[in-house]
């Protein structure tokens, strides 16, 4: 087939290593955008940047990693920022800003927008996004949706599935190390809401996909390197898996074989392995500048460290 496309739509971040003392760009949506680009796609990311240092920086980093962000728009307010440190390679989050303006003055697609992202084989986005109320407009598009529902209960329930699972093809969940049975129960649960394939992570318990028939799984891939952190590494997952799926054909009006689907599994699993290697989700990282302004603050809860 052509070049495969990819684009990235919705949420951007500053992810802040409180404990190496550097920040990295990253976010769901760009993390597959650069993955992608990577992998030998072309690919864009549309979302809002804000208009403070980190805004411009993550920007920067977008770009330099070969991916388009010429349709972004860039909003007064602060970017989004987190907060996090690594232990034993595991990133725990210590707080975030809320999202910064992707939250609070979120991506509204126009006719033009949709007409862009239509020129994509696969739009994804996440629960991070907030672009839930857009999903639909890309319903009359040829292009196929892959969603990240990430691990939060929130974003797993029956009226949360109910608004997204009818406008997307591909759902991504976390699932830690659930049982065999539960994993079953859980992908399936999912799949009843509208995707036509769901694709569960379980770190280093590997992955397993159904796909409304039948379940495939993929265990994890060795490293070759040591591990730096798992920051990206799901996404990772995702990003190879897409492509090498669209590589096959996979479209809306085809259904990806068996053959096909191993394949894809396999090759995620090896890029998602290097992935753990990287420091941050594709590095660009730089020293945390001390005096952040209150703009770009970062809240914590009372029981949180640092």
């Amino acid at each position: 087939m052509s070049t495969v496309r990819v684009l990235g739509l919705g949420d951007n971040i500053v992810d802040r290593f409180i404990d190496r003392g550097v920040e990295y760009p990253g976010g769901n949506a760009v993390n597959v955008a650069v993955f992608s680009r990577q992998l030998g796609a072309e690919a864009a990311y549309l979302g809002v940047f804000g208009d403070d240092a980190h805004g411009r920086f993550v920007r920067g980093a977008i770009e330099e990693s070969g991916v388009n962000t010429s349709r972004s728009p860039v909003r007064p307010g602060p970017n989004g920022v987190t907060e996090i440190e690594t232990v034993d390679g595991e990133r725990r989050f210590l707080g975030w800003n809320e999202g910064g303006v992707t939250i609070s003055d979120p991506l509204v697609l126009d006719d033009d927008d949709v007409r862009y992202a239509a020129g994509f084989h696969l739009i994804h986005s996440s629960a991070y996004s907030g672009v839930v109320p857009e999903l639909p407009k890309l319903g009359a598009t040829r292009s196929l949706r892959s969603y990240d529902f990430s691990s939060e209960p929130e974003y797993r329930t029956p009226e949360y599935l109910d608004t997204v699972g009818p406008w997307i093809d591909l759902a991504l969940v976390s699932l830690g190390p659930l049982p065999r049975t539960e994993t079953w129960s859980e992908l399936r649960r999912v799949a009843s809401h509208g995707p036509s394939l769901v694709l569960g992570t379980q770190g280093a318990g590997g992955a397993v996909l159904f796909d409304g028939e039948a379940y495939y799984y993929s265990d994890a891939a060795p490293m070759k390197g040591p591990l730096v952190d798992t920051m990206g590494c799901g996404d990772a997952y995702l990003s190879a898996f897409v492509v090498e799926l669209l590589r096959s054909g996979w479209r809306r009006n085809a259904r990806p074989g068996g053959a096909a689907l191993h394949r894809s599994m396999r090759r995620a699993a090896q890029f998602a392995a290097q992935q753990c290697s990287v420091e941050g989700a594709f590095g660009h990282g730089r020293p945390i500048d001390a005096a952040v302004d209150a703009a770009g603050a970062v809240t914590r809860s009372a029981g949180d460290a640092g």
